[in-house]
């Protein structure tokens, strides 16, 4: 599964957003209220914490992000 629907635990905005397969993605800016989101403590990218579906590495169980990161979203 590639899309996973970020919901802002700030507003409650929901968009649906298509993964990285080679990088993390550390830092997303809620398209509504402008906040800027990162993972939580013990999660890898901003799809393990706030996202419908894990990201594709945690999906097949292997290693997350090889220091790989992808900026915010704009």
């Amino acid at each position: 599964m590639l899309e996973s629907a970020l919901t802002c635990p700030h507003c409650g905005f929901m968009s649906v957003e298509v993964m990285p397969t080679d990088a993390c993605l550390y830092f997303y800016e809620c398209t509504k209220c402008k906040a800027l989101l990162s993972p939580k403590s013990g999660d890898c990218c901003v799809f393990c914490s706030y996202g419908s579906a894990k990201c594709p590495p945690s999906q097949e169980s292997r290693a997350c992000c090889s220091g790989s990161a992808t900026p915010a979203k704009r």
